[in-house]
């Protein structure tokens, strides 16, 4: 059974720095992708990064140049560099894998940036 556990996360004012890290459990292969959604209160989920396994990434606009992604496919983590936060990135952010057809989600993780 495939699962998530993220770490990280906290309280941190406006232009300081997060990382959170997450690993994932059970029986993964390659090819897949990681990466970390976030949810704001009364808001959508939405992607924030991901990474295939063949290291290919994808950003969110608002995270360009602040936020970077990175993996360990060997330990089947995914780490997220945050870094010039901003109160409106604030929320819970979950890790995701999507692998053979299946999206699979952490438990989730705040993140609060003051102001």
């Amino acid at each position: 059974q495939v699962r998530l556990a993220e770490s990280g996360g906290g309280l941190v004012q406006a232009g300081g720095s997060l990382g959170l890290s997450c690993a994932a459990s059970g029986s993964i292969f390659s090819p897949n992708t990681m990466g970390w959604y976030r949810q704001a209160p009364g808001k959508q989920r939405e992607l924030v990064a991901s990474m295939t396994s063949g290291s290919s990434t994808n950003y969110a606009d608002s995270v360009k140049g602040r936020f970077a992604i990175s993996r360990d496919n060997a330990k089947k983590m995914v780490f997220l560099q945050m870094n010039s936060l901003k109160p409106e990135d604030t929320g819970v952010y979950y890790c995701n894998l999507d692998y053979r057809a299946i999206r699979y989600w952490g438990q989730g993780t705040q993140v609060t940036v003051s102001s």
